[in-house]
């Protein structure tokens, strides 16, 4: 079978193309990620979707095919992380450490992800030994190949796809609590529905810093996502009064010696626990985003305790 007829749904033309169900849209990413389908087509589908905007039941139909593609190559684990961002603006992957105050809190993490176009500041590979031995970092080219090729076609097309969604749809872990930064927040919404159609249970998304999740501590945060599988909206208070930009590309932020105590930067540091509070909430480690705010903090606090507790 070709791509052909797929095609033909969503681009027959005004008043006759419509959007694919979730079975139309799985029949055709598993197509594509067989190797089966013109390179010609792969590019028309995903390019008319970008262009009328993809739907629920297109997400869901393709992340459901990821996981078909891709099945039993990390074990489970209690929170699935992704980190897609590519922005060159970005600094230093204070999330690291916010999922490092998330294992110490007793929960396994499973990160993966592929970011490009960064600085070496914002390189969240070269960091990864300061997210300590809970959080498990796999790459997506060591996961799957041809969702890193599916991936890079926003160089030949210039534009993103619906594809960088469905990668942080994708839970490749079957991780029963999930959190996902985006950088346009109508996608919000968007990955909230079809991660119910998927049966995900609990999930927290934000307009993060450059699309990761990653809070702003200054401002108010509206948490869409899902609580035991039911949709659900918060709003996280702003947790630090200094107003500046999350991330200043040009001012470097030393990781390791913020998280030695050798480096006070008290925005950073709202940063990390903020992060790592919403992270907690959805595991619910905490009943309330106030009460995994303060769960963070004293994390942050009795850190070094909790290294010599497990050395």
């Amino acid at each position: 079978m070709s791509l052909a007829p797929f095609v033909r749904i969503v681009a027959r033309g005004k008043g006759r193309a419509r959007a694919m169900t979730p079975e139309e849209a799985k029949a055709a990413m598993l197509l594509i990620l067989q190797g089966k389908a013109a390179p010609e087509a792969v590019g028309a589908l995903l390019m008319v979707m970008r262009l009328r905007g993809e739907t629920a039941e297109e997400i869901a139909g393709f992340t459901s095919a990821l996981r078909a593609h891709v099945s039993g190559k990390l074990p489970p684990v209690d929170l699935d992380w992704p980190s897609y961002a590519a922005g060159r603006s970005r600094g230093a992957p204070l999330f690291l450490l916010a999922a490092r105050l998330v294992g110490q809190a007793g929960y396994s993490i499973s990160m993966h992800g592929r970011n490009s176009h960064q600085s070496s500041a914002a390189s969240l590979r070269t960091a990864l030994k300061l997210a300590g031995p809970t959080v498990q970092y796999t790459p997506l080219e060591t996961l799957c190949p041809e969702a890193l090729a599916l991936l890079k076609l926003r160089d030949t097309f210039g534009l993103r796809s619906c594809f960088n969604t469905v990668l942080r749809m994708w839970n490749p872990s079957q991780a029963p609590a999930t959190v996902q930064g985006v950088f346009h927040p109508s996608y919000r919404s968007l990955q909230e529905q079809a991660a119910q159609m998927l049966g995900q249970q609990d999930l927290t998304i934000i307009k993060g810093g450059g699309g990761e999740f990653e809070r702003h501590p200054s401002k108010e945060i509206a948490l869409f996502g899902l609580r035991n599988g039911v949709p659900t909206q918060e709003i996280a208070p702003p947790i630090h009064h200094e107003t500046r930009r999350l991330h200043e590309a040009r001012k470097a932020i030393d990781l390791g010696a913020l998280w030695q105590g050798t480096r006070d930067d008290p925005f950073a540091t709202a940063t990390i626990t903020g992060t790592a509070a919403l992270a907690l909430w959805t595991v619910k480690a905490a009943p309330t985003v106030q009460a995994a705010q303060h769960m963070a903090e004293t994390l942050w606090a009795e850190r070094h305790q909790h290294e010599s507790l497990s050395a």
